[in-house]
């Protein structure tokens, strides 16, 4: 677990950031409603996450930083036994002065008066600009004296960009239950099954380990259904001599796993699958290995569209020179993604992809990010020879960078078609 401490390094951080005759606030998530009166799980905003630890609704985390001094003040929710009654137990004021590291905590019925109190004289203002949180729009209403308005969140996804190693150990824990997930999908029996019970078990495992959350809904498509990306529905059969394409990853104390493997429904690849599949994975062994400080992601996309369209041009999928197929960008037709994406608190973690000028950030140390490439070739597609036709393949690993290279953090997730074949159910 993240410990208090660091939290409060985060606070300060932020602090430092921010100039002298400055008030900062961040608002805790709003419940989400399902259907009228009913509500879906709560989950903490992230940012607000991020400074506090804090995981109720009906909070704020203020910052006030002149010349003299700087101090934080966490506002919850106060005791109320008859809500607390229908909505569980909350902390109250003088427990969550106890156990976070703040400088004041107040009742959140209290954060009007205050605020107010806190803004008077400050020329700076930085809050959640674009956020469509009530407690947002309040603020923006009783702070329109204050006219040098900063958004607060690209300052914190920023910070959010270079992972601790409280946070990196977060992520590890995520990624071996969702090792657990995917393995225990490879061994079942899948005959007579459809994807949402595949689902079922691959979320199962996430549970009893003590995830109580997926990462993002998770993907379970067989045969042609892999080539649609954002195949969420899970509802047709496990067709026997097809692959299944499993993107699931879970979310362990607030942090996110995100892996996909491809595994076929009867425990064996074809030779057509089996070309492809090595095409893919050979792609991603290649891009990761480029993976290394000052190395920036673009350089990464073009190097897995080189290989994958080379590969295609090999297998006779893509007809022609692959350099000038790439320019032509037809190879987007059968790989229309990027390489990968930031993760942590968020599966996709909105720590930015270019600084103020525009210019790419270069990865470095304690980043991480996915590596995903991937081929899709639709069953209906007859300018490609019919042995790859509805097969789709995408192959995504969690990847640390280090001081000197990387390390992939979900590397004892079966991958090669050696080690899938060899755990999983043959039929």
């Amino acid at each position: 677990m993240i410990k208090e401490r660091e939290y409060k390094k985060r606070r300060e951080l932020l602090l430092k950031k921010i100039p002298n005759s400055s008030v900062g606030v961040i608002f805790s998530a709003e419940p989400a409603t399902r259907s009228h009166d009913t509500h879906h799980p709560y989950r903490q905003d992230s940012n607000f996450y991020y400074f506090s630890g804090f995981k109720e609704d009906n909070a704020a985390l203020v910052f006030l930083k002149s010349k003299d001094e700087t101090k934080t003040v966490l506002f919850v929710q106060k005791k109320d036994k008859t809500l607390e009654l229908w909505m569980g137990e909350r902390l109250g004021a003088r427990e969550a002065k106890k156990r976070f590291l703040v400088d004041e905590v107040c009742v959140i019925d209290d954060f009007e008066k205050k605020f107010k109190g806190f803004i008077k004289g400050k020329k700076n203002l930085y809050f959640e600009l674009n956020s469509k949180k009530s407690s947002v729009k309040k603020v923006s209403k009783w702070t329109k004296d204050i006219k040098i308005r900063h958004d607060i969140v690209p300052l914190v996804q920023k910070m959010r960009l270079i992972k601790s190693a409280a946070e990196i150990e977060m992520i590890k824990e995520s990624i071996d239950i969702t090792a657990k997930a995917h393995h225990r999908a490879m061994k079942i029996d899948k005959r007579g099954k459809y994807e949402y019970q595949l689902q079922a078990e691959i979320e199962h495992e996430f549970k009893v380990n003590a995830a109580y959350s997926d990462a993002y809904t998770s993907i379970v498509a067989c045969a042609n259904s892999a080539n649609t990306l954002h195949y969420i529905k899970n509802e047709k059969p496990l067709v026997e001599g097809e692959l299944i394409l499993i993107d699931a990853g879970c979310e362990h104390n607030y942090y996110a796993s995100d892996i996909t493997r491809t595994i076929p429904v009867n425990g064996k690849f074809s030779e057509a699958q089996k070309e492809l599949y090595n095409l893919v994975l050979n792609t991603q062994l290649r891009v990761i290995a480029m993976i290394k400080p000052f190395v920036k992601r673009s350089h990464l996309q073009e190097s897995a569209e080189k290989l994958l369209t080379k590969g295609m041009v090999e297998l006779g999928i893509l007809k022609g020179n692959y350099k000038k197929l790439i320019k032509e960008k037809k190879h987007k037709k059968y790989y229309p993604h990027g390489i990968g994406h930031w993760m942590g608190i968020d599966v996709h973690d909105p720590a930015p992809y270019k600084d103020v000028k525009e210019r790419e950030i270069p990865l470095q140390k304690g980043m991480v990010l996915t590596i995903e490439p991937g081929l899709y070739i639709d069953k209906n597609d007859k300018s490609v020879p019919k042995k790859y036709r509805g097969i789709g393949i995408r192959i995504e690993d969690d990847i640390l960078v280090t001081k000197d290279g990387c390390e992939n953090l979900s590397h004892h997730i079966a991958k090669t078609v050696d080690e899938v074949e060899s755990i999983s159910f043959q039929s």
